[in-house]
């Protein structure tokens, strides 16, 4: 099924009016909590806030479905790190939030200029990986699903181009990252870590119309 959504998605960028066919991308900080990670990191020297910046990259295909609405398949990835010093040595943990998601947005249309306002939801895809003092480490991995809402605007640079500024806000139930079945513990809390997050960002880039 999933196959054939894709194979859909397609062509349906490669058929019909091609001048209204578009492909962004970009990169952005987002501002991102995640509320277990936050408490398990919380038994290292280092205070943190509830909300740290991440850096995001972006691309995203877009079709209209009529002229006052579009379809877009957009592809994100996010990616942030936690450093500390325990004992002498150097602690890090890092993780990367792989987020494909089906976009539906309303679009207002002027001369050399357009403004996009959706939401969309796609499954999710958590990578962790924890360093240790002694050298040892390990990865975790979960999937899980995510929902956005999202604006962005588009000002014409010349011929086919765009200037693109968007924000968007997520909630991303990402789940519990394993390895070979076994969970991040949060041994002050005895519970395992969760990577669900709520996070809000901004990101520039550049739109190619056909």
């Amino acid at each position: 099924m999933k196959k054939n959504l894709l194979v859909l998605f397609l062509l349906l960028l490669t058929t019909g009016t091609y001048a209204q066919v578009s492909v962004r991308g970009s990169m952005g900080i987002q501002f991102i909590s995640v509320p277990s990670l936050t408490d398990y990191l919380y038994q290292f020297p280092d205070d943190l806030p509830d909300f740290t910046s991440a850096v995001v990259f972006s691309a995203e295909g877009g079709y209209p479905v009529s002229d006052n609405t579009e379809l877009a398949l957009e592809l994100a990835y996010l990616y942030n790190s936690y450093n500390s010093t325990v004992n002498g040595g150097q602690y890090t943990l890092s993780y990367d939030i792989i987020m494909p998601s089906v976009i539906y947005y309303y679009v207002i249309k002027g001369r050399g200029y357009s403004f996009k306002l959706g939401g969309g939801a796609g499954v999710r895809f958590a990578l962790v990986e924890e360093k240790f003092p002694s050298f040892m480490a390990e990865n975790y991995s979960s999937t899980g699903v995510g929902f956005l809402l999202k604006a962005e605007g588009n000002t014409s640079l010349g011929g086919n181009f765009y200037a693109n500024i968007g924000g968007d806000i997520r909630y991303d139930l990402n789940g519990e990252p394993k390895n070979n079945g076994t969970a991040i513990q949060n041994k002050i809390a005895h519970e395992n870590v969760s990577m669900n997050a709520f996070s809000v960002g901004v990101h520039l880039g550049l739109t190619y119309q056909f």
